[in-house]
């Protein structure tokens, strides 16, 4: 190995290699944290530099105590708490932050070093995905090569070498890990659970609707739920992702009013046709709703526990959904529901608030006066939308107390929401029972992996009327509107956009981007699928179908300390058999230094053999013709290693035992003891 010297003194060299290294794992915390602490730590961060360069002493304690104070009292005052995700990873970033200022010793090295290893684990609270992982990865590897670097003594490899040498330790613990992902036993449901904070910020529909918040979400790329299909895939139009119900109405938000309830058991519905079934894998949302298609045949078991259905055929979980979560379902989506309700009961799904809309209220009771026929009226109703001058848009105008009224007869641009909310009330206003329901529509199919992907834009309301003898129908003044919405997509409306808008992004299967596109959302797919959400049941299926039968615990615990010590010996082995090899001569040399150093004189480091015999010569602790056979011993040792000989292979004579010289150690390291 070459020894290059370093332009920078030794400890000036390491310590701004550990200050890189924090850099690097401060980086992705220091873009979610209140603004002063990225600017405080960057500060730090400078003042530590300077002092490295210039040479300068530490700061004092009498300085550094305040300084630490007043950041962990900012930091319970920005959080209101010690304890939590959030605030618990701000203390972490300033006690990094503020111990690189108060590094004396070796053992403060350490506690950087550990400190960092712990905000790498703290980056997972916020982010599971891929690209996350890859530079946690790369920070375990600075980590290691900085931690070397403090290890060396005398000359020290340059960075190129030690950053090989820190990436083969990162490699050769990677067999071992996949064993044990893979075999260790697991149970139902997570091994740890996310802090309470870690919740927040989640994004999704919510149990309440106002004109807009669904608008929102169109413009997120965040991924819904993917589904897998067993059966094959209906046409787009019929793919409607069945959430939240809204039937109650203040005159500007529409929310739920019916209590959940964990009846899993079958609703009274009329099925027909085969169903399709497909497996969803739902990611976290913070709502107890599950999505599949209209309509479900059976409520699943999700995360071990059955879900259910509510009186308005909403499927929930048992709890809220906190991690993802796959499920199986069944749907048919040629049925009829609601037939049996009373009078009574539909009473509640034509009331409207007093006082909001009286503008649509008139046109509703016109419209009743003239078509009596609910079906005609709802189609009269839709003819409007597609005949007069309706847009569809991402941006409608904002709306007022009377927002229907607004809407319909004087803006009539808006959204999903904005037609679903006026076609009820306008049904409502006919007395016809009718209901907003939201959920997904559409969804967008991987031809990589065959996973149909729903995204956040995806987000859709439409509406329910019920008619006698036919129950809830289906109604989605959307298509009216804008038809390619719902046969196609929200870009074939409304494209992708990019640089505010300069730039318009053609994702197609057929296009580069589009392909790349598709590619990495089906890594990432595998990633959630086989890591992220790698539960007991698919590691007893993984293990069927390796022909493992028996998977229960002690079979499982066999298993890991079976395939752990191949995996052992796949590192061990190759390391053992390549190490470097001690001569003969040299492993005589140093059998001998043994046994004087358990008598109490060893060699010291900087001793060569010569030196040393000299010392031991003097030394009158050892008898006479003891010291003489050492002092043989060192100088045929030093005559075989460093005396010039240009007729020897030099490569091959340490290895040959029967050699003279050799074989004249051998004989003399018995009198030498």
């Amino acid at each position: 190995m070459k020894f290059a010297a370093s332009p920078l003194p030794r400890d000036k060299s390491d310590t701004l290699l550990l200050l890189g290294t924090c850099l690097l794992v401060l980086a992705p915390h220091l873009l979610r944290l209140p603004g002063w602490v990225s600017l405080f730590c960057g500060l730090l961060l400078v003042w530590r530099g300077w002092i490295t360069f210039r040479g300068n002493r530490m700061p004092p304690q009498w300085l550094l105590l305040p300084i630490a104070c007043a950041a962990m009292a900012g930091g319970y005052f920005s959080h209101r708490t010690f304890f939590g995700r959030d605030a618990g990873v701000t203390l972490l970033v300033l006690l990094l932050a503020l111990k690189l200022l108060e590094m004396r010793a070796k053992r403060d090295l350490f506690t950087v070093v550990f400190v960092c290893f712990f905000l790498l684990l703290a980056n997972f609270f916020y982010s599971q995905k891929i690209a996350m992982a890859a530079l946690m990865a790369l920070s375990v590897v600075a980590l290691l090569v900085t931690q070397l670097s403090f290890q060396y003594t005398g000359l020290v490899p340059p960075l190129k070498a030690r950053v090989a040498h820190g990436a083969l330790i990162f490699a050769l613990a990677l067999p071992v890990t996949l064993v044990l992902f893979v075999l260790f036993p697991r149970i139902q449901g997570p091994l740890w659970s996310m802090p309470s904070d870690a919740r927040s910020g989640r994004t999704g529909l919510s149990e309440n609707m106002t004109p807009g918040n669904i608008s929102d979400l169109a413009n997120s790329e965040e991924v819904a739920f993917r589904v897998e299909f067993i059966d094959p895939i209906p046409r787009r139009g019929n793919l409607y992702w069945r959430g939240p119900v809204l039937s109650a109405f203040d005159g500007r938000t529409w929310s739920r009013m019916t209590p959940l309830r964990n009846d899993a058991g079958p609703l009274m519905v009329e099925r027909r046709g085969p169903p399709v079934r497909h497996a969803v894998t739902l990611e976290p949302s913070g709502h107890p709703w599950l999505f599949a298609l209209e309509l479900p045949e059976y409520a699943p078991v999700v995360a071990g526990r059955p879900a259910g259905f509510t009186g308005e055929i909403e499927m929930h979980s048992a709890h809220r959904i906190e991690q993802r979560v796959r499920y199986d379902v069944s749907s048919h989506l040629d049925f009829d529901t609601g037939l049996d309700l009373t009078e009574a009961a539909l009473q509640r799904w034509r009331s409207l608030p007093a006082g909001f809309n009286p503008q649509t209220l008139a046109y509703a009771a016109r419209l009743r006066a003239e078509t009596p026929e609910p079906s005609a009226l709802v189609n009269q109703v839709l003819a409007k939308f597609r005949r007069e001058a309706y847009r569809y848009t991402l941006t409608p105008p904002l709306l007022g107390r009377d927002s229907v009224d607004e809407f319909l007869f004087s803006t009539r641009a808006g959204f999903c929401e904005h037609y679903a909310s006026a076609f009820v009330v306008l049904m409502r206003g006919a007395g016809i029972p009718a209901r907003v329901v939201t959920g997904y529509q559409g969804g967008e199919f991987n031809p990589v992996d065959g996973y149909l992907t729903v995204r956040q834009s995806d987000a859709h309301a439409w509406a329910e009327v019920w008619l006698a003898g036919k129950g809830w129908l289906r109604v989605d003044p959307t298509a009216a509107v804008a038809p390619e919405r719902v046969e196609r997509n929200l870009a074939s409306v409304i494209p992708r956009q990019a640089f505010g808008g300069l730039l318009n992004l053609d994702m197609s299967e057929d296009t580069l981007l589009g392909r790349v596109r598709f590619n990495f959302d089906a890594v990432t797919n595998q990633w959630n699928q086989w890591v992220l959400n790698y539960s007991a049941d698919q590691q007893q299926n993984l293990l069927r179908s390796l022909g493992f039968t028996q998977t229960d615990w002690p079979a499982l615990i066999g298993l890991l300390f079976a395939a752990g010590s191949v995996a052992l010996a796949i590192v061990v082995l190759p390391l053992i058999w390549n190490r470097r090899k001690i001569d003969p001569a040299t492993a005589l040399y140093h059998t001998l230094c043994r046994d004087l150093a358990r008598r109490g004189l060893p060699r010291a480091p900087h001793e060569g053999p010569r030196d040393y015999g000299g010392r031991i010569a003097a030394d009158q602790r050892l008898p006479a013709t003891q010291r003489i056979a050492i002092g043989r011993f060192l100088t045929l040792y030093e005559s075989l290693q460093y005396a010039p000989q240009p007729q020897r292979d030099r490569t091959q004579l340490p290895f040959r035992v029967s050699h003279p010289t050799v074989a004249q150690l051998k004989n003399l390291l018995p009198q030498c003891r």
